[in-house]
Order: structure tokens, then C-alpha cells, then sequence
């Protein structure tokens, strides 16, 4: 310290002996100036310039020395200050060392902008495993995430000066990085957390991933489109996705928790709030308004530490899918009942879950047992012990191969020949979603068919063998495909030529040389092979069989389903000189009937005159106008009027039937009051009545309503069937007459205690002419019937007739309650083609137009079969109109 002093004077004491020098040359200056006493001191230029050098020197050395002294003290002063510095910055750098010392660190700087960086760390910080010299390739030591971070940041810094401050994360350890410029060098400083510091890293790690996992899942919940919430404690709404605040029309969540905008009703709300205060989750299925539709949704509602979410699935389009499945699930539930194919579906535990009717029907199992799920071997082992399985040598074996299907993937099928005769057709399905389908198919009958088709086949092939007809099939391609040998006879082509199937050119130019109809050849080409629609057709062909007869051949063309072409060919030779034979005499015929029609017309016109004046004298003489007669001649002329009366009607039925036939007779419909035609249709027969003995029973109920016709002749018919069941009736004996409605008709029905007609008379009984009555007294022309059949034709009715012989005859003849719509000139019917069988006429009055007929009964076209049971009259169902008896 005392060297230290002394030093300090000894650099004081320097420039002031340089300030004081020039002073100690003035004393001897002075004697100078005084020797030259003669020279004034500014006199001598000399001196003057000498003076003012030394003034100016003295000057510049004070000026000097003072300079030279305000510098040593800057200089002091300086140095004093950079002591200073030098002891705190050995101070900081000592500081400086126990702080890198007291935490694993290592600081890089940067010198220069374009040197090499300065890294200092200590051993601690080295225990990363990384070389100092590889500190700064972060990718070598630090995720890529954090490595492209520090890399970005580092670069600002040393560009731009930015200072950087991140938190890394090298392995399990937490690494702190911050940057800044420091003396105008970038510096780095890196340091490894430990302690709370490390713990409170690892907590913002984790936050940090927890915030981003929940950005993500926030992110993805406003992605789907189901609605999402979060509640807190409170049951205030806090959050909500995209999804809800379309739901609930909010512009956005902010809105959404604001308002309060709830998408479940209160009821729910409350529901799901007891559910959460039991710790259990709410889930229900409500329906709820989403965006101003209605719609069905899931809504399941957790509780939490913190509140509560929820979140809500529209399973609208699912109920309706759902719904859509079970009605289409029980449509072809039902379509399945209907096939005939028996069905059954067993799960993958091999439990019945569905069988068809059918199923049940083949193999007779009952209802109950099926329906609760049985497994499939169990039905397997019921069908063996009831023998409706096959009969095999190892079931076991054959069972295991058939449940062996629940492990298969592809189809199986088997053919069961069960000991009764059926065989069935088994197919074995495996379902997708585990399980199996079987399709039992009874094949028995098309095995059946097969065999009847196959033997119809060979029946065929034999009866075109032997028919007489040619038969030739052509195919789409025009080749013979089938003939018999009555097609190669008649066209004389041998049979080796038809075996190599001819086109139809080739059979037409062999068949030329037989029957050279080219026209007809050329319409059957044309209908084999021709280009337009196929349509059949036919065809007749002349030829020459040999030099003494005619070939006439008819051709019929019948196109088939599959595109083929059938010909027969008829050898009409015979049925032609046949036909014309009949033709010529069937024109001879028809010339005399018609000679018979005119002589039978104009002789009953003729008759008519005569007859007329005969009836007319009779009348006169029974009414004494010429004079009175005895009782004889009363009794002569009596019998005179009634056989004369009786010629007229019979001249009046066939003038009527000759006007049927010539289709002139029309009918004068009006309303017909029954009760009033039936007394007027029954007071013509009284006579003949009383003459024997019969007596008549009349049912008219008076509800029986009226109905359109003609009532002249509706008497007329009645009159007939009157007649006739007297004219066939004994002494005695008893006659009905019923009227009454039957559906959309007037019923009449007329019966008798006859003798009965027998079977093979009652297709003639409506024929014109015939009369079979047992007897010469019933015995008449055979007009009566055909006049009835043809009167209720022509009113749209119809006759029908049963009868047993030896019991009765009952004749029931409809009406149609309303007119038919035609009511113009009647045309000929099938009743007036031909006589009738009549009995003997008897006496009636003219208005009634009597007429005798034989056995009763009628039908419209054939008669009915004969009634087995007899047609006793059957009691009395209406009131009676009148009873007529003997008496």
C-alpha cells in the first residue's frame, strides 16, 4: 500500500516540474535586457520578438500542464471506474459461476453475426446425452413439434432481435429456452426445470394437451349433427356444439347459454335432474322441435364432477326405418305363409325362429311346439321317430352331415326320399348373420308329372302314328322337326327323307308332283318361314290321287308358342263327294218343305172360310133362331160346335206358328194383372174339368205383383197347360196351378196326378206334331207345347219340365218380372223349330185360343232329366184364388 502511495506522488510531482521549467529561465533573461541600457524593451525588434516567444511559450506550457492535468485526472478517474467494473464484473462472473452452477444450464452467444456460436453449459446440462457441440441441432434431442418451434424462434432472434421465451420438452424433461440480445451479441440460454418449477411445467404440459384435446373434441362435436350440451352444477347450460344452436334457431353458442335456450321441455328437464341426483344416467326417447320440425329424439344425459352433458340423436328416420322393417318383416312373413314351398329359419344357436304354413303342413308338427323354438336337431329326432325322415343306416352321421350347414358358406342341396312315397327337394342357406334357412320343396308331384308327361309323350307319338290325318311340325328355321306316316304317305316322301329333317322348299317340291296347287304351297311357305305375323290359316288343294280319282286335301295352319309351325293335312276326297251329294239332295229338301209350308199355310186359310160359316149356322141352330130343336139334335149340334171350335183353335195355332217362323209375330206387351189372366185362362177349361171329374186347385197369392206381357198370349199358354194335364189326368184326380216370384221372374207351375212321362220321351215333348199320349181319347195334333215354348220365348222366358211316370208331371214356366229391352217384331225361337207332342183338344173358348196338348211338361232347349222324385204337389204357401171340382 505504501509503494502504492509513493507511486501515486511521483505521477503528481511530474507536471508540475514541467509547468515550472520555463519559469526558472526568467532571472536570467533579465541581466540580458539590463546590459543593453541603451535599448527600451519594445525598441529592439529582436527583443520584442524574443519577449513575445518566451510569453508564448510560457503560455503554451501553462495551457499544457493544464491539459496535461485535466487528462491525468480523466484518466484517474477512468481507471478508478474500470477498477471498479473489473471488481464487479469479477464479482458477477463469481455470481455468474455459482448461478450456472446451481441448475443444470448452457448459455450460447454469438459473438459475431457470421461466427461460430460460444456455448458454456456444465456437466449437469451435458447429462442429456448431448454434446455441446450438437446443442443446437434441437432435432437431435427435442420432439419435431418443439424442434421447428425453436429453430423459428432462434432465427427471429438472431435476425430481427426478438427475444424468445418457450418451454421444451426433451424426453420426461422439461427444457427452458430464452433468448435476448445482450451487449449487442444474441444470446441463448438453456436450462432444464426441475424442482416446483419442473412440476408446474408438467402441469401447463398438461394442460396445454388438455386444452387441445378439447379443442379437438369441441371442434368435432360441432361437426356431427347430433345436438350437445354441457350444464354445470347449477343446471345452467355453459356450452353447446354447432348441431344445438341450429336446433334451437340461436345465432351462436354465446346466445345459446345467454338465454337459456333449451331444447328439452321442463317435464323431461326435470326427469333427466332426478335421474342425475341418483347418480344414474337419464336416457329417454321424446319428441322434441328441432329447427321448427318435430321430430323423435334419443336423449342420453350424463352426470359429472362439474355438471352434466348431454346429447340428443334424431332417430326419427330410424323409428320410421324400424317401423318400415317390422311391417316389411311381417309382409314377407306372409308371403311366406302363402308359398307352397315350406320354409324355416333357425338362428345361430340353431332355435327355430320362423316357419311358414307349409312347413308346418309337410311335416304335421304342432303349432305350440313350434312356436316355442325348438332346436334343430330336436325337430330332426321327432321326424325320425315318426318315419318322415329317409331311412339311413347311420343317423347320426346323416344328421351330423345335415347341422354340418351352420359352419358352411355356400348353398347345400339334398333329395329326401321319405318311406311314404314323397320325396322332397331340401335346400340348406346359410344366413349372413349366422344360422341357416331351409326350403322344403315336395317334388312328388312333379316327379309324377314327369312321368305321366313323358308317357303322354309316347301316347302322343303313337296316336300321330296312327291318325289318317298328315301332321307335319316346322321349325323356326323351316326344317321338318315332327311328322307321322300318314303326312309322308299322302305326299308319297320316303321316309329316309323325312328322317334328315327337309326344309319346307324341299317338302313343297316333292308335294308338287301330287297336288300342284302352287297358291296354296306358297301360303304354307309363307307361313313357315315368311317375315310378317304369324297367323294360322286354311287351305284346300286339288290333286290327283291316280288316273281315275280326285285328291282334295284341306290344310289346316296353327302357329305354336315356341315359333314352330303345325300342318295337317285331311284327305277330304270321300267327305267332298260326300258332301256334294248331300248338298244336291239337302236343296231338294228344302224345296219341298217349303212346298209343305205354303200348302199347309194356304190350306189353313182356306179352311178357316168354311169352318167359320160352319160354327156360325151351329151357333144359330142352338140358339133356335131357325127353330127349336129336340134334345138329341141339341146334343148333335153341341158336339158339332165344340169339334168346330176346336178345328179353329187348332187352325189358329198353326197360322201362329207359321208367323213364328216367319219371325212376323209381335207381341202387344202391357201390364198383366195375374189373378185376372188365370181366372180367364181357367174358365176355358171348366167344362172339360167337370167333364172329368178333376178338380183344380189355383194359388195366386194377392201380393203377387203384376209384370209386362202379352196377356192374350199368357192365356193362351196357361190354357195349354191346362189342357193338357186334363187331357192326361183320370177321373178323380187332382190339378194344380201356382203362381208366385222366384228371383227376377214370375213363376207359374203347372201339376198334375197323370200318368207321367217317360224319360226318353221328354226330348220330343216340345217337337211340333208329336203327340204320345197312352191312348187314342188324349191323343191330339201336337201343337199345344211348341205354342208354349214359343210364347215364353218370345216374352225372354223359359220352360222347364220334370216328370215321373206313374206319379205326376209338373211344367214350370218364367216370366221376366221387367220387359226385356227389345219389344219389337219376335224373332223364330228354338221351340218353333219343330212339332210338339199334344194330346186331344178339347172344347174352349175362342178368346182362350184352346189348344190340346200331350203329356205335360217343357223345357227351354233340352229337357231337364226326368225327376226322380215325383212332383207331388206341395202345400199351399199363398192364398188360394179358386178350387174347381166336379161339382
Amino acid at each position: 500500500m505504501t509503494g502504492q502511495r509513493h507511486a501515486r506522488r511521483q505521477r503528481r510531482r511530474g507536471p508540475r516540474a514541467m509547468i515550472l521549467t520555463p519559469l526558472t529561465a526568467l532571472p536570467f533573461a533579465a541581466p540580458a535586457l539590463a546590459a543593453e541600457p541603451a535599448m527600451t524593451p519594445l525598441a529592439d525588434p529582436v527583443r520584442l520578438a524574443l519577449v513575445v516567444l518566451v510569453a508564448g511559450l510560457v503560455l503554451c506550457l501553462a495551457i499544457t500542464a493544464w491539459f496535461h492535468r485535466a487528462m491525468r485526472n480523466r484518466w484517474r478517474e477512468r481507471m478508478r471506474a474500470m477498477e471498479h467494473a473489473l471488481r464487479h464484473a469479477r464479482l458477477a462472473n463469481a455470481q455468474a459461476d455459482v448461478f450456472m452452477a446451481s441448475e443444470p444450464q448452457a448459455l450460447v452467444s454469438w459473438p459475431t453475426p457470421d461466427g461460430e456460436p460460444m456455448v458454456e453449459s456444465d456437466g449437469q446440462f451435458t447429462a442429456l446425452n448431448t454434446p455441446p457441440g450438437r446443442i443446437l441441432a434441437f432435432g437431435s434431442w427435442l420432439g419435431p413439434a418443439d424442434a421447428q418451434a425453436m429453430d423459428q424462434a432462434l432465427a427471429r432472434l438472431r435476425d430481427t432481435g426478438a427475444p424468445l421465451s418457450l418451454t421444451l420438452r426433451a424426453g420426461d424433461r422439461f427444457i427452458s429456452a430464452e433468448g435476448r440480445i445482450v451487449a449487442g451479441a444474441p444470446s441463448l440460454r438453456l436450462r432444464e426445470i426441475t424442482g416446483e418449477r419442473d412440476a408446474r411445467a408438467r402441469l401447463e404440459d398438461q394442460l396445454a394437451a388438455t386444452e387441445s384435446e378439447l379443442g379437438a373434441v369441441r371442434d368435432m362435436l360441432d361437426e356431427i349433427p347430433q345436438p350437445v350440451w354441457v350444464r354445470d352444477r347449477d343446471e345452467r347450460l355453459v356450452w353447446a356444439n354447432a348441431a344445438y344452436v341450429r336446433a334451437v334457431e340461436a345465432t351462436d353458442v354465446a346466445a345459446v347459454t345467454r338465454d337459456a335456450l333449451e331444447l328439452l321441455d321442463q317435464t323431461s328437464r326435470a326427469e333427466a335432474r332426478r335421474q342425475r341426483a341418483q347418480g344414474a344416467p337419464w336416457q329417454a326417447r321424446i319428441p322434441a322441435v328441432i329447427a321448427g320440425d318435430r321430430r323423435i329424439m334419443e336423449i342420453v344425459e350424463t352426470p359429472g364432477v362439474s355438471g352434466s352433458a348431454g346429447i340428443a340423436t334424431d332417430v326419427s328416420e330410424l323409428a320410421r326405418l324400424r317401423d318400415d322393417f317390422a311391417r316389411q318383416t311381417e309382409a314377407h312373413a306372409r308371403t311366406l305363409d302363402q308359398l307352397p314351398t315350406g320354409v324355416a329359419i333357425f338362428d345361430a344357436s340353431r332355435k327355430l325362429i320362423f316357419h311358414n304354413a307349409a312347413y308346418r303342413l309337410l311335416w304335421t308338427l304342432d303349432q305350440d311346439w313350434l312356436e316355442s323354438g325348438p332346436s334343430d336337431g330336436d325337430i330332426l329326432e321327432r321326424l325320425r321317430v315318426w318315419r318322415r325322415l329317409p331311412e339311413e343306416a347311420d343317423f347320426r352321421e346323416w344328421k351330423a352331415r345335415i347341422l354340418a350347414s351352420y359352419t358352411a358358406v355356400e348353398s347345400h342341396e339334398h333329395w329326401w326320399h321319405l318311406p311314404d312315397g314323397r320325396t322332397i327337394r331340401v335346400v340348406i342357406n346359410p344366413n349372413p348373420q349366422g344360422g341357416v334357412t331351409y326350403l322344403y320343396d315336395d317334388v312328388s308331384e312333379r316327379f309324377q308329372l314327369e312321368s305321366r308327361y313323358n308317357g303322354l309323350l309316347g301316347v302322343q307319338g303313337e296316336t300321330l302314328d296312327t291318325l289318317r290325318e298328315g301332321v307335319a311340325v316346322f321349325g323356326p328355321d323351316g326344317r321338318l322337326r315332327l311328322s307321322n306316316p300318314a303326312f309322308a304317305s299322302l305326299w308319297r316322301i320316303p321316309r329316309e327323307v323325312v328322317s334328315s329333317e327337309p326344309h319346307i322348299d324341299e317338302v313343297v317340291s316333292r308335294a308338287r308332283r301330287t297336288a300342284g296347287d302352287d297358291a296354296s304351297w306358297m301360303m304354307l311357305r309363307d307361313a313357315v318361314v315368311g317375315l310378317e305375323d304369324r297367323a294360322g290359316g286354311t287351305c284346300r288343294m286339288e290333286g290327283r290321287a291316280d288316273a281315275d280319282s280326285v285328291l282334295v286335301v284341306d290344310c289346316r295352319i296353327a302357329p305354336l308358342p315356341d315359333g314352330s309351325t303345325l300342318i295337317t293335312f285331311t284327305n277330304v276326297s270321300d267327305s267332298v263327294r260326300m258332301e256334294r251329294a248331300l248338298t244336291e239332295r239337302n236343296e231338294a229338301l228344302l224345296k219341298a218343305s217349303q212346298l209343305r209350308d205354303d200348302f199347309v199355310h194356304h190350306v189353313s186359310y182356306e179352311l178357316r172360310s168354311p169352318l167359320t160359316n160352319i160354327i156360325g149356322f151351329v151357333e144359330m141352330l142352338g140358339n133356335g133362331m131357325i127353330g127349336p130343336l129336340n134334345d138329341r139334335q141339341r146334343e148333335y149340334a153341341d158336339h158339332i160346335l165344340r169339334s168346330s171350335t176346336a178345328l179353329n183353335a187348332i187352325i189358329d195355332d198353326i197360322l201362329d206358328l207359321a208367323t213364328i217362323d216367319n219371325g212376323e209375330l209381335e207381341l202387344t206387351r202391357e201390364p198383366v194383372d195375374v189373378r185376372a189372366t188365370i181366372a180367364a185362362a181357367t174358365r176355358g177349361v171348366e167344362d172339360r174339368l167337370a167333364e172329368a171329374a178333376i178338380t183344380l186347385h189355383v194359388e195366386a197369392p194377392s201380393a203377387t205383383p203384376g209384370f209386362v206381357a202379352d196377356g192374350k198370349r199368357l192365356r193362351q199358354v196357361l190354357f195349354n197347360l191346362l189342357s193338357n194335364a186334363i187331357s192326361f189326368s183320370d177321373r178323380n184326380r187332382n190339378i194344380w196351378l201356382k203362381v208366385r216370384e222366384d228371383g227376377d221372374a214370375i213363376r207359374f207351375d203347372v201339376m198334375d196326378e197323370g200318368h207321367g212321362i217317360p224319360a226318353e220321351v221328354l226330348d220330343k215333348v216340345f217337337e211340333r206334331f208329336e203327340s204320345h199320349a197312352p191312348d187314342a181319347r188324349r191323343r191330339g195334333v201336337g201343337l199345344g207345347l211348341s205354342m208354349v215354348r214359343a210364347f215364353v220365348e218370345l216374352h225372354g222366358g223359359r220352360v222347364e219340365i220334370s216328370s215321373r211316370p206313374g206319379v205326376g208331371t209338373q211344367v214350370s214356366c218364367f216370366f221376366p218380372a221387367r220387359a226385356p229391352e227389345s219389344q219389337g217384331a219376335a224373332s223364330q225361337g228354338p221351340a218353333s223349330q219343330g212339332p210338339a207332342n199334344q194330346a186331344p183338344a178339347g172344347q174352349a173358348p175362342a178368346s182362350a185360343r184352346p189348344a190340346l196338348e200331350t203329356p205335360h211338361g217343357a223345357r227351354p232347349s233340352a229337357p231337364a232329366p226326368a225327376g226322380d222324385a215325383p212332383p207331388a204337389p206341395a202345400p199351399a204357401t199363398g192364398e188360394t184364388l179358386a178350387k174347381l171340382s166336379p161339382d
